[in-house]
């Protein structure tokens, strides 16, 4: 059990160096190549953010597991914004442009929205479903940049990245581009397949782990970028990224998991007398955190200390459902 345990643990690592180093790498050469910042920015950058989740959720795709592949994306829903999202509220509640948040999360609850009722009644997603789906996040990168270019002053908080990157070789990027690619391959085999092992050790189901431990730590790119935000006081730009970031899970990571390997709602979990959790608890409880977070955002402009707070809340009771139920 130790042994899994550490891998699992070096598979993070390695999911969240490898994404940092990607990133680097990619933004360094689009730069060398005077891509515009907005395109840098609204491709690369959170393509990168989320690159953990689409390759944990292929890889379990490619293995069959579809309880990892399935818990990975909602679960990193739930988690960015119960969570990681919260805490940025919590600590730091203020202002945001509604403008900004629009766009992409219309996408999102449509998205969420065809997710939810393919669950509820067909309970199986088929390959032309994964492709609609990428077919999505081709229109939504093309529609987000588009409108960026339309209205800069809607990408304003983002163009402040610190240039690091300038005093780098070619060579150094290409390198650090592959590196990173690797290492989030390989991290991603290591949390699927000893996540399953802990899985099988604990006596819960695939989805279980999938939807706590997996999708806390493929959400780790966003956590950082949420402090990181908060400490130089930027607590929209976070908010944008997470909700970016929770498109991307349905679009992105669940359309490639689905082209790969169509799959079921797992149905390992039960409640109320053999009621699939999944579609009573899991994806009720993805378009309700959201339903709290952007709502008033949009609404009134502005976020409380008590949307945080609650959304904390939700996310501690679900865990605890998660592996006491």
């Amino acid at each position: 059990m130790l042994v899994p345990v550490l891998l699992f643990l070096v598979g993070f690592g390695l999911l969240i160096k490898g994404g940092d180093w990607f990133v680097d790498g990619s933004v360094g050469i689009a730069r060398r190549f005077h891509l515009p910042e907005l395109l840098i920015g609204a491709t690369i950058v959170s393509i990168g953010t989320t690159l953990p989740e689409v390759m944990v959720s292929s890889q379990a795709a490619l293995e069959g597991n579809a309880g990892i592949s399935y818990g990975n994306a909602i679960g990193s829903i739930i988690c960015n914004t119960s969570l990681i999202a919260a805490i940025t509220i919590a600590v730091k509640p203020g202002k945001v442009q509604p403008k900004s948040f629009a766009l992409p999360t219309a996408f999102f609850f449509a998205a969420a929205a065809s997710y939810a009722v393919i669950a509820w009644t067909v309970g199986t997603f088929q390959r032309w479903m994964g492709l609609c789906y990428l077919a999505v996040f081709v229109i939504y990168m093309v529609t987000s940049t588009l409108q960026m270019k339309r209205h800069p002053e809607l990408a304003e908080e983002g163009g402040e990245e610190e240039d690091e990157g300038k005093a780098r070789s070619f060579a150094m990027e290409v390198v650090l581009l592959v590196i990173g690619a690797a290492a989030i391959a390989l991290g991603a085999r290591l949390l699927v397949d000893n996540g399953t092992l802990i899985a099988a050790a604990l006596g819960v189901p695939d989805s279980v782990i999938g939807l706590t431990m997996v999708a806390l730590g493929t959400s780790l790119p966003e956590l950082i970028t949420a402090i990181t935000s908060l400490i130089k006081g930027h607590g929209s730009l976070s908010l944008g990224n997470i909700i970016g970031a929770n498109l991307f899970n349905i679009i992105l990571v669940s359309g490639m998991a689905i082209s790969i390997s169509p799959f079921a709602i797992p149905a390992e979990k039960t409640i109320l007398g053999g009621v699939n959790s999944s579609l009573v608890i899991d994806i009720p409880l993805m378009l309700a955190v959201m339903a709290i977070m952007c709502l008033p955002a949009l609404m009134r402009g502005k976020l409380s200390r008590w949307q945080g707070i609650l959304l904390l809340c939700i996310y501690v009771a679900f865990t605890a459902y998660q592996f006491i139920s």
